[in-house]
Parts: C-alpha cells; structure tokens; sequence
C-alpha cells in the first residue's frame, strides 16, 4: 500500500481536530440553542414554570456546565473565522497550522479569564 504524504485528509492533524472540534460545537450549540428556545418560551405559557425552571438551573453544576457553554461557543466562533480564511484567503491553507494554534491560543486567553470569575461567582456567590 503507497503511503500518503504528511498533512492529507483524517490522518490526526490539526486541521483534523479542528474539524472534529468545531463539528462537536457546533451540535452541542444547536442542542443548547434548541433548549434553551423551549425553556425561555415556557414564560409565555405559564411564566410560574417559567420561573422554577429558572430556579433549577441556579445550581454548581450548571454553573459548570455554562463554562462548557460558552467554552463551545468561543471555540466555534474562534474556529469559524478560521476557516473563513482557510477557505477565502489565498493563503490560509498554508498557514491552517499557525492558525489552528493561533485559535487555541486566543480561546485560552479568553476563557482564563472567564472562568475565574465565573465560577467565583458559582460557589461565592459573588454578584
């Protein structure tokens, strides 16, 4: 069997996992999305089951589940405006490395920060 040359297709490059990471994303966003249009048309309904729904999500563990939240929203924001360039610029695919780590870069820089007070905020209670 020939062997391939380094960088082809799903051989566990970065722009490999990117691919997987921003499909994963985005599937988690739309099922976030989905929910999240029911919950908040429930107020229509019956606002009181509006409001305990509510009450139930003021826990820790949403609380963390948010931080994966916007952990998925960043990431595929991030990663779309990547493969914009990849796609759009003349030379984005040379750069689809430098870039891909360039992504994960600026997601870490962001979430650092987000996180701390985040979840300062969960088991503080800090307002």
């Amino acid at each position: 069997m020939p062997s391939s040359p380094a960088g082809t297709l799903y051989r566990g490059r970065e722009g490999m996992w990117s691919w997987v990471a921003h499909r994963i994303t985005g599937v988690t966003l739309f099922f976030f999305l989905f929910a999240h249009v029911i919950d908040t048309s429930m107020v229509r309904v019956s606002p009181e089951a509006y409001n305990t729904a509510v009450e139930t999500y003021k826990n820790p563990i949403v609380g963390i589940m948010e931080v994966g939240l916007v952990a998925a929203f960043l990431f595929h924001g991030l990663n779309g405006i990547r493969v914009i360039l990849v796609d759009f610029w003349s030379k984005g695919p040379r750069f689809q490395k430098q870039m891909t780590y360039g992504v994960l870069g600026i997601w870490v820089v962001l979430m650092i920060p987000f996180v701390i007070r985040h979840l300062s905020n969960v088991f503080g209670g800090g307002h």
